[in-house]
């Protein structure tokens, strides 16, 4: 979010805005799979304390940035930073099947709490000091963050018996080998599941792209506001990984869920559509954010436990790509409906495309039932 206010700061309009988060979609775009193989051939450790290093160089960059040439600069970076997806990496690597759903909605307890602390302090610092100040203090927080990772996670966290089978074969085998990565789409399940997870999530991955010229230009907020803001989406997600979707997961099975979380999704749409205020977008944070938390939880989860254990993070890095490339069209669609017909096109667009994945589903899920009954 300080790059986006410090790109106005340099006269970057929306268009331009645009450009620089679809330059940071393509670039994780193409990074996420590579960067999930080299969590399988050299461990979820390794590929976490990389991300963390590439996330301290993003934000050096980012405090020296003082022309438009160096903001798209201090971007390359991104293409490692995937911290999330590292983090959930080693939990898959360390969870029992039955129980990753909600040792991922877990990780997102922690990622809450960091956006709750990182938004207000971000926002009041950014207020107070200035954008180089609050890169700076992210600099030293991600190098606080990558102590802790080599202090802490253990270096090897994929079972024994996976890594005798398949380490001197993945060892082997190059990082950028795109066949190895797309191998796991031929899974059963997986593509239809990725087709899914691309097609419904489309809409809110808009959205949240366009959330920062939102925040600016329809809902008027300085930094410091746009800090509370971000602090109520953590608190929401904290509360909703953290306690709600474990005990749904525990009660309900993932396709259910599944459902849930795009049927829900389709409504919060229609309720952005006809929103006209900052109160009336804080009435459908939460149930967005259960929306995608759920779907992001469920979906991830079903695709790890779809392939081999040696090849989760291979797949966790696809998944990774999927939020990228929504982040990469995002910018580009978003901006032209923003620009052309409005905040409410994008809510109504995704009231449309989820009601239509979610009857898709439904009508699957019924003639599945009705063969298992004959």
């Amino acid at each position: 979010m300080t790059s986006a206010y410090l790109a106005k700061k340099l006269g970057f309009d929306t268009l331009w805005l645009g450009y620089l988060q679809t330059m940071v979609g393509l670039i994780q775009l193409l990074g996420g799979p590579m960067f999930g193989r080299f969590a399988d051939i050299f461990g979820a450790r390794a590929a976490l304390s990389l991300s963390c290093s590439a996330t301290i160089v993003f934000f050096l960059l980012l405090a020296i940035a003082s022309s438009p040439a160096m903001l798209f600069l201090h971007k390359v970076p991104t293409v490692f930073m995937h911290v999330l997806p590292a983090s959930q990496m080693v939990v898959a690597d360390l969870s029992e099947p039955d129980k990753r759903a909600d040792a991922l909605s877990k990780i997102g307890l922690c990622y809450g709490i960091g956006m709750i602390a990182g938004s207000m302090l971000g926002g009041q610092l950014n207020t107070r000091y200035g954008e180089t100040f609050t890169a700076c203090v992210g600099a030293v927080g991600s190098a606080f963050s990558l102590m802790l990772v080599l202090k802490f996670i253990p270096t090897t966290t994929k079972a024994q018996a996976t890594r005798t089978n398949k380490d001197s074969e993945n060892k082997s085998k190059s990082i950028f080998n795109v066949g190895e990565i797309t191998r796991l789409l031929k899974f059963p399940g997986v593509m239809r599941t990725f087709v899914v997870k691309i097609i419904a999530g489309l809409p809110s991955g808009i959205f949240q792209v366009m959330f920062s010229i939102i925040a600016m230009e329809f809902f008027k907020l300085k930094p410091e506001q746009n800090g509370y803001l971000m602090a109520y989406f953590g608190i929401t997600s904290m509360v909703i990984q953290g306690g709600v979707i474990g005990r749904m997961t525990a009660r309900y099975s993932e396709g259910s869920l599944l459902l849930l979380s795009i049927g829900m999704s389709s409504l919060v749409g229609l309720a952005q559509a006809y929103m006209q205020n900052v109160f009336q977008f804080c009435l459908t944070v939460i149930p967005m954010m259960f929306a995608l938390s759920t779907f992001n939880v469920i979906t991830d989860s079903m695709l790890t436990k779809s392939v081999p254990s040696s090849d989760t993070g291979t797949m966790l890095g696809l998944c990774a790509s999927v939020q990228s490339l929504l982040r990469t069209v995002g910018p580009t669609v978003g901006g032209f409906l923003y620009v052309n017909y409005g905040v409410s096109s994008i809510g109504l667009i995704q009231f449309v495309v989820n009601i239509a994945v979610f009857v898709y589903l439904l009508q699957r899920h019924f003639t599945k039932t009705a063969k298992q009954k004959e």
